[in-house]
């Protein structure tokens, strides 16, 4: 029966219950996260500055599982559970030997997986008695996200979106601002660290580092009336994605099937942590056979060309110090409109799972993102983000590979959020205006230059 079907869907009643948390199976823990000042391990006092408590305990937990609070499930009633899609039409097109399969996260109400941790977060802040949020974004669907939890949950949310993706995304800025958030282009002259940064260069296109320092800075100085919230990196925000992954693998035995490769875009780690870790688990406690692949921009290659050392998590040195695969905080990307992927660091869990060697790595080049992206949209009829492009650009890869190769592997990827508010990006690429760019080695050496040092 199931060789005709191309969606396969769960009832509500599958939505999980519990997010997974990869820390308690890793086989060596994660390393300590430093203060950025002190430089010695933080305590929770550290990060309450930032967070509530139980964001803090979910961050540092090495509980296998945490309870998923029944108001946040009630809310991701909204689109969970989400679609597994058979890619039968992209099959035939590249007439490939592979099964293809994407979990397709587009369809929540801001777009993409990142409201899978928005709506937990909001929940968490307001339970703590906190009056609004501020945040980061790059592509703008992280922003999306929080400004819709924070809505939901009646509270104010600050949102520094990157300058070159404010201007780049204005259809994304305005669905952000009618959840009724205030979204502010940084670096910006509204924080102390935005205005050391344009006094340094007035024509800053920014950064997500540059960004997180802004939002972090207005929250650690408001007294306790805003706390922070990030969408990708922390732990706890990989392991709310976890539902993803837990999902896939209930449609896929529905399908009957299972993978042999795992494919997701890498920037902070959030939207591959959701598809890969429950897999990572079977991979880790009980040798599954799977190889499982982060992708990256070439413009942006932290994992690929970056070192695995501690560094701060934003530009001006005011978040945490974390260890990481990282291009160093200094790291001003170019404006390449694969906007959340351009974060100078991956997530701890991410780090430690490449250093030791449970996943790959690779890199894509912006016109073959946008090249496989096209073949992807005109094959099964949704417009990928330009994020999720570069894991189709990969799966597309793969599936060529098997052809040539003569085998049938199974691929599951993540195809993280749509790209109805991209279609700029998409124009400048049919109208040949879209370039590759490879960061240079000598720009990355000058900001790994800058990486902290650290006696641990």
């Amino acid at each position: 029966m199931t060789e005709s079907l191309t969606r396969f869907e769960l009832p509500q009643s599958a939505i999980p219950t519990r997010w997974y948390n990869i820390q308690a199976d890793l086989p060596r823990p994660l390393p300590v996260v430093l203060h950025p000042g002190t430089k010695s391990p933080v305590t929770p006092d550290d990060l309450a500055v930032l967070f509530p408590p139980e964001i803090i305990n979910q961050e540092v937990s090495r509980e296998r599982f945490i309870e998923i609070p029944e108001e946040v499930r009630e809310i991701y009633k909204l689109w969970r559970p989400t679609p597994l899609m058979r890619a039968r039409r992209l099959e035939k097109a590249l007439g490939t030997t592979a099964k293809i399969y994407y979990k397709y996260e587009g369809v929540s109400p801001s777009g993409s997986h990142k409201a899978n941790t928005a709506i937990p977060q909001a929940y968490y802040n307001k339970q703590a008695g906190v009056v609004g949020l501020t945040t980061e974004t790059g592509a703008g669907q992280w922003g999306t996200a929080l400004s819709q939890a924070c809505n939901f949950f009646n509270l104010e949310c600050h949102v520094f979106m990157v300058k070159v993706s404010f201007h780049q995304k204005p259809y994304r800025r305005a669905i952000i601002t009618s959840f009724g958030a205030n979204v502010t282009a940084s670096p910006s002259d509204k924080t102390e660290s935005g205005r050391a940064i344009l006094a340094q260069d007035p024509d800053s296109t920014g950064s997500l580092g540059i960004a997180i320092s802004e939002a972090v800075e207005m929250a650690a100085k408001s007294g306790g009336k805003y706390k922070y919230a990030l969408g990708s990196v922390l732990n706890h925000v990989l392991m709310h994605q976890s539902i993803i992954g837990q999902e896939a693998m209930l449609q896929l035995d529905r399908a009957g099937d299972s993978p042999d490769i795992i494919v997701g875009c890498v920037g902070g780690g959030s939207n591959f942590a959701g598809i890969a870790v429950p897999y990572l688990r079977d991979k880790i406690v009980h040798g599954r056979k799977v190889r499982v692949v982060a992708v990256e921009p070439a413009a942006c290659p932290t994992l690929t060309r970056g070192v695995y050392a501690y560094d701060y998590g934003d530009t001006a040195g005011m978040a945490p110090m974390v260890k990481m695969h990282t291009l160093g905080a200094k790291f001003i990307p170019p404006p390449v409109h694969a906007g959340g992927l351009r974060y100078h660091g991956v997530g701890s869990v991410i780090s430690e799972l490449y250093d030791q060697k449970l996943i790959e790595a690779y890199s894509v080049p912006q016109l073959e993102v946008f090249k496989s992206a096209v073949t992807f949209l005109r094959a099964e009829g949704i417009v990928p983000a330009p994020e999720a492009g570069h894991a189709v650009a990969q799966v597309i890869r793969e599936a060529i590979r098997a052809k040539e190769e003569g085998t049938s592997p199974v691929i599951l990827f993540n195809l993280c959020g749509h790209g109805h508010f991209d279609m700029t990006a998409y124009d400048a690429y049919f109208r040949g205006e879209l370039t590759d760019y490879a960061y240079p080695q000598a720009a990355i050496e000058a900001a790994l230059a800058e990486l902290p040092e650290v006696n641990i």
